[in-house]
Order: structure tokens, then C-alpha cells, then sequence
């Protein structure tokens, strides 16, 4: 039996007599770095794992080497957040929000009032594409799901859950007929398999291993369980980054910014809260051409 106490992964799963696939994640570690950078209120650090629940299984979806980056928005007490997950499964998180507008028992309306959601997946080599659709769900879960509705894709269903310890989450989605040609014969299948998963408590996700939430939901069905992929926290962030950022500026601007703020420039990474300085003499060197130091240069 898969032992989902301390790592991070997906797992796939195909039901043999339907055409249906499934994926389940579970995320901890990851989670945990994401909220150990910024002092969360708790209903955050439950959208917040939600939102990285649904990145890692969309990544799964998706045949790409790139990024998909989640973005929520809001005119609400959580006016953004916002998960990065690469085709390499390595994931980061981040919200604002304003902590003195958020109730315990704040519901995604509360927190993020007339928002929309927008999924944007960035490829290494091909063109960027993003799809946006509003956030009127009562949870991410539907706002999830109404996307693909909205989008004309194919039937899929999403349950996420979060309780600042462990995201976890549940995707079906239907597959090209083979299994089942008849349309009246597929539709009962799918209805059938999502109205069980539906079943499928927050207690019982959150605090059960991948092979028992199967059993409990489908064990007059053939499934078969493929091996997991993991995944990881990781901060794309860097000294090189964040010197290219300067140079965009300008020499003189980048100069101004020296003067301005006594001495030296400071760039912190939102997502991780790394701090990369640069002086008067980082700047010339910079534009003269040299580049940045290297790792073992750094300064923090």
C-alpha cells in the first residue's frame, strides 16, 4: 500500500469496462514550503492548496514541456493567487490578501468576490495559450470544473480539498469512445462514476491512502492504479533573473534605483522570499557586458 504521509505525487487510473480515466494527488512537503514563506490566515492556506491540487492535476492533462500557471483575481480581501507547475512536476504558490477582511469561515465568495480564473500554459517551444473563465463556483472545485464546461473540452470533474496540513484532490475525465460506442451508454457511465466520486468526503480524501478512497468508491468497478509521478516544491528564482530584470531597465534607470535606494538594489522573490543585492558595481558590470556572478559569488 502507497504511504502518502510524507511525499508528494500524483497517481493515474483508468477504469477498464468505461471510458473514464481518473488521477488522485496528494500534496504535504510542497505544500508546506509553499505556506512556510508567508503567515497565512487559514481559509488561504486552504485555497492555496487547493489551487495546487488542481495545478498538478491539470499538469497531468497536458502533453507539453513548459509551465501552466494558475492565476485567480479578485476585487476581494484575496485579490490574487497564483501556482506555477512545470511539465517537470516542480510546483510554487503564492496569494496577497488583506488579513484584517478575513473571517475564519470565510467561503471563496467572501474571499474572492467577482474574480476569474485564468489557466495559461506557457510551452517551451510553441505558442502561449490562456483560457479564463469567471470564478462563480461556490468552491474551486467547480470553478474548475464549470471551466471545461465553458471551454467545450472534455467532461471532466475536479474535488479539492486543503486543511493547511495536506492538499489533496480527485480529477475524472472522459475519454474518446472505445469502450462504450453507444452515447446513452456513455453519458449513464459518467454520470454513474461522478455521482460516487461525489460521495467522497473531505475527512475521508484528506486523511486516506490512494487505493482505499478506490475501494470506498469503486469497488464494483474495474480500476487499475498506475504507479505515481512525484512532484516538488521549487522556486525558479535566481541571481541571473534578477540581473536580466535590471538590464530590461536600462543603465540609467538601473542607476537611479542604485542612488534611490541608498547604495544598493534589492529584488525579493514573491514566492520564495529570496533576496538578491546589487551595488553601483554589479550594475557596471552588468552592462559592461560580463554577466552576473556565479553561484558561489551570490549574495543574499
Amino acid at each position: 500500500m502507497t504511504d502518502l504521509t510524507d511525499t508528494d505525487y500524483t497517481q493515474r487510473f483508468i477504469f477498464d469496462d468505461s471510458d473514464t480515466r481518473g488521477e488522485l494527488v496528494t500534496l504535504k512537503r510542497s505544500y508546506a514550503e509553499v505556506l512556510a514563506k508567508h503567515t497565512y490566515p487559514e481559509p488561504v492556506k486552504q485555497l492555496l492548496g487547493e489551487l495546487m491540487a488542481a495545478a498538478s492535476l491539470l499538469v497531468g492533462t497536458l502533453k507539453f514541456d513548459g509551465l501552466l500557471i494558475l492565476q485567480a483575481r479578485s476585487d476581494g480581501p484575496v485579490p490574487l493567487l497564483m501556482i506555477e507547475c512545470s511539465s517537470e512536476r516542480e510546483i510554487r504558490g503564492l496569494a496577497r490578501y488583506e488579513a484584517d477582511r478575513i473571517a475564519p469561515d470565510a467561503t471563496l465568495a467572501d474571499l474572492m468576490p467577482n474574480g476569474v480564473l485564468a489557466l495559461t500554459v506557457d510551452p517551451t517551444q510553441g505558442q502561449r495559450y490562456q483560457g479564463i473563465v469567471d470564478l462563480d463556483g461556490e468552491t474551486l472545485s467547480d470553478c474548475f470544473t464549470n471551466y471545461f464546461v465553458m471551454s467545450q473540452q472534455v467532461n471532466t470533474r475536479f474535488w479539492l480539498y486543503a486543511d493547511g496540513r495536506r492538499a489533496r484532490g480527485l480529477l475524472l475525465q472522459q475519454l474518446p469512445a472505445d469502450r462504450l460506442k453507444d452515447e446513452e451508454e456513455r453519458a449513464a457511465s459518467w454520470q454513474h462514476l461522478t455521482a460516487l466520486a461525489s460521495t467522497l468526503t473531505a475527512d475521508e480524501l484528506l486523511g486516506l491512502d490512494n487505493e482505499t478512497v478506490l475501494h470506498r468508491l469503486y469497488h464494483e468497478e474495474q480500476v487499475r492504479l498506475f504507479d505515481v509521478q512525484k512532484l516538488r516544491f521549487h522556486c525558479s528564482c535566481s541571481r541571473e533573473r534578477s540581473a536580466n530584470a535590471l538590464v530590461s531597465l536600462g543603465l540609467e534607470d538601473a542607476q537611479a534605483l542604485v542612488i534611490e535606494h541608498g547604495g544598493n538594489i534589492e529584488i525579493d522573490c514573491q514566492f520564495c522570499n529570496e533576496r538578491y543585492l546589487f551595488d553601483a558595481a554589479d550594475i557596471v558590470q552588468l552592462f559592461a557586458g560580463a554577466g552576473v556572478e556565479t553561484p558561489s559569488d551570490t549574495r543574499h
